[in-house]
């Protein structure tokens, strides 16, 4: 292949890199109102009355909204494909406040000194309630976070909010207590996964303002452009013709921006007043009034014959969405969807629970979704395992993992399409020295240095569900147009989209121009989320190309009066195969558009995928505690990863080494903490830590790729695959070093010394 498979930089990494405004704020309109939001300083409370009298005085003040002002239709702000399988749970503004952040008024100014000022002159009087604020006191608990009668499911998720449970879910194969009696060992524990905040560089922002027709346009920073148009239509109550948004560069999202957090509010603001306005959240408000990773408490039991092999796996959960529902029951079942399937020995497998509300700020999509606390809850328990039978915890794996070609209890009889995991592992005990390492040395008095290890899977788009478009035009210089709606946010999507495109038409990248994503302009694509772009988008291009490059060889044959089977193309020419006629490309697209062709040429196509190839990873993790203080560095870290055929290895590298820094952080630092009135206590970067430099130590990746037959070029996913293993990894590797087995998440220097302690004194 001439392209795909190359190493060629990110298309905008230049613009991004040397400052060129290419961003939201960027792009806002001169003179916007500046939006700011008035939000409850209580966790759960009935405003009684509300006075904007003064407020709305102030020289400047162009429009102040309360929950009296907007439209009473209840809406979900969680990008997801229709039917949502999130809750309509959420008003505008609401008379009732369920979390400390949560929106009271709307106020709009001419610069952000007035709005604020206005801000402090609003009198609001509240009733306290008892606040929500324990997850596991949720259930039954005397307040009812969400009473009113208009919340409404688009199908049964399991909801019972009398209980607070916003969501139940379960899968069951095989006879659980059946098949656990029949086992020579079973062992168990019980997990704590925290919140994580996303922290990506640029903050949540948007800006609107209504064009020349009327209609309201919303420049955002969003991951999902459609979805965000769908929901300001039900939200707002106005046709979906009338709003158009469009997706400049993004700066990081990692799930946070699959939620609307921003949008509806600069959109009220110029629907109301006919100007154009800008919301920006600061780092404040990104930390405290969006969303977080689902904290989760998950139990796993596995049972064992004598000679290794896992025949149960029963997880049972308990999820945090916090105020709202927002991809509530689906991050949850994701962690059945993702642990379930990789041991494919059982006889009998389970994932139950339930998610429920409390009054924190809510929960949504985070990288890994799911698939994350899954894996650390499953793969250490694994680990817990193969110690009881004093196996090599790699040697178990090796035994009980699913091949290619195989299936399992939860495939109900689809097979494996591809996977080297098997592989991965062998490469990756290489790699960190395992036969030389494991489980410790001992480096001095206090200081010892040991290995743990981890494997994961996750998914290449939603089955059956996510479908994407796309276009690719014939321009009259004889360049082309890929037109696609989902959105790069500096993962590069956009740059392998369009070498799989140069591939398929032979022709050099740099005679592809990418347009994405607007609304008006482009063809639909739910957005980038769920590891879909690669795979599903990816696939659509690739058909879209193929189709528009059976069109290239049609015309250049007619062109040439001959049939398409005497002519080929080499990129660059028409050629008859047997004979001299040739066209090149440029004069073809010149005589198609200007000339007597009268018909520009365009490749289409939209696809969805009803399966979900499963990219896997391998990691290792090598640490140093000191047992004096309980202090972990992490040394050495290796992820060996099949995500089918690598179309960039530039960019795969670049994803893979990312991801294994956010997950690190999940694993030793990253915490959302919450004070004892249900305030957020982690709201800045000096409160909660996100590793640099130089708490990452060595990263080492390394690539076995297999052949997805269902993907482009053979690729799968590798966006959300690459956060998984970091925590159990690092928790078994500080197990291996000081015997303390860390079962809550931020496994940090005091657990590990407090845990040491308890050891000694038991």
């Amino acid at each position: 292949m001439k392209t795909v498979g190359k190493g060629i930089s990110k298309i905008d990494g230049m613009s991004i890199a040397t400052g060129k405004p290419v961003y939201t704020e960027d792009l806002a309109m001169a003179n916007c109102l500046v939006v700011k939001l008035l939000r409850s300083p209580h966790a759960f409370a009935r405003i009684n009355s509300i006075d904007t009298t003064i407020a709305e005085k102030l020289e400047g003040v162009e429009c102040i909204l309360t929950y009296k002002d907007v439209p009473k239709q209840r809406f979900s702000l969680a990008g997801q494909s229709y039917p949502e399988p999130s809750p309509y749970d959420r008003l505008i503004l609401e008379e009732v406040v369920r979390y400390i952040g949560d929106e009271v008024a709307i106020i709009a100014a001419v610069d952000e000194k007035t709005a604020l000022k206005a801000m402090s002159l609003i009198k609001v009087k509240y009733e306290l309630f008892d606040p929500v604020l324990d997850f596991e006191k949720a259930i039954g608990h005397a307040s009812i976070v969400h009473a009113e009668n208009d919340v409404h499911c688009n199908f049964d998720i399991g909801m019972k909010k009398d209980l607070n449970i916003v969501s139940s879910h379960k899968v069951e194969v095989g006879n659980i207590d059946e098949e656990i009696k029949k086992c020579d060992i079973v062992v168990e524990e019980t997990y704590y996964t925290q919140a994580n905040a996303h922290a990506m560089m640029e903050t949540y922002r948007a800006s609107s303002y209504l064009d020349h027709t009327g209609r309201l346009v919303i420049v955002s920073s969003t991951q999902i452009p459609f979805h965000v148009r769908r929901q300001l239509a039900k939200a707002l109550q106005i046709p979906a013709s009338k709003i158009r948004v469009i997706k400049p560069r993004i700066g990081g999202g990692f799930g946070g921006k699959q939620t609307s957090a921003v949008e509806i509010f600069t959109a009220i603001v110029t629907l109301k007043t006919g100007k154009p306005a800008i919301i920006i959240y600061d780092r404040k408000e990104t930390f405290s009034c969006t969303t977080s990773r689902h904290a989760m408490r998950l139990s796993v039991r596995l049972g064992a014959d004598s000679n290794g092999y896992i025949r149960v796996v029963d997880i049972q959960g308990l999820s945090d969405t916090g105020a709202y529902g927002e991809h509530a029951s689906t991050v949850f079942s994701v962690v059945g969807d993702k642990t379930l399937p990789l041991y494919n020995k059982t006889t009998a497998v389970r994932f139950t629970g339930n998610v429920v509300y409390t009054n924190k700020m809510p929960a949504g999509a985070f990288r890994g979704y799911g698939a994350t606390q899954g894996a650390y809850a499953l793969e250490s328990t694994v680990n817990l395992l193969a110690e009881k039978l004093a196996m090599d915890p790699t040697e178990i794996r090796l035994m009980n993992l699913i091949k290619e070609g195989e299936t399992c209890l939860t495939y109900n009889g689809k097979l494996l399409g591809s996977s080297t995991l098997h592989k991965c592992i062998e490469k990756g005990k290489e790699l960190i020295g395992w036969k030389e390492r494991y489980p410790a040395q001992q480096i001095d008095k206090n200081r010892v240095r040991a290995i743990g290890m981890a494997v994961t899977m996750q998914g290449s788009g939603i089955a059956g569900i996510d479908t994407a478009s796309a276009e690719i035009r014939l321009n009259d210089d004889g360049n082309f147009t890929l037109l696609i709606g989902s959105t790069d946010m500096g993962t590069g999507s956009d740059t392998i989209l369009a070498q799989m495109a140069a591939e398929i038409l032979e022709i050099p990248i740099e005679n592809i121009i990418v347009n994405a994503a607007d609304t008006d302009i482009s063809p639909y694509d739910p957005g980038s989320y769920a590891s879909s772009t690669t795979y599903v988008t990816g696939m659509a291009v690739v058909q879209a190309a193929q189709d528009l490059k059976r069109q290239i060889i049609e015309s250049g044959a007619k062109f040439l009066e001959v049939s398409s089977e005497e002519v080929e193309f080499d990129g660059e020419t028409i050629s008859m195969i047997k004979g001299e006629g040739s066209v090149r490309l440029e004069k073809l697209a010149e005589f198609l558009v200007l000339g007597t062709g009268k018909h520009q040429l365009v490749g289409n196509a939209t696809y969805g995928s009803p399966v979900s190839p499963p990219p896997f990873i391998a990691g290792f993790a090598e640490v140093e505690v000191d047992k004096e203080t309980g202090k972990i560095d992490l040394i050495d870290f290796v992820a060996v990863v099949d995500c089918g055929t690598v179309i960039n290895p530039k960019l795969a590298r670049i994803q893979v080494e990312g991801g294994i820094v956010q997950g690190i952080g999940m694993a030793l630092y990253e915490d959302v903490k919450f004070g004892d009135k249900g305030k957020l206590l982690t709201n800045t970067f000096m409160q909660y830590k996100i590793p640099c430099r130089k708490d990452i130590g060595n990263v080492q990746v390394a690539f076995e790729e297999s052949f997805e037959k269902t993907g482009p070029f053979g690729a799968k996913s590798i966006g959300e695959v690459v956060i998984n293993t970091p925590a159990p990894a690092i928790a078994h590797a500080v197990y291996n070093a000081v015997g303390v087995r860390v079962t809550s998440l931020p496994i940090t220097p005091e657990k590990v010394f407090m845990g040491m302690q308890n050891r000694i004194n038991f």
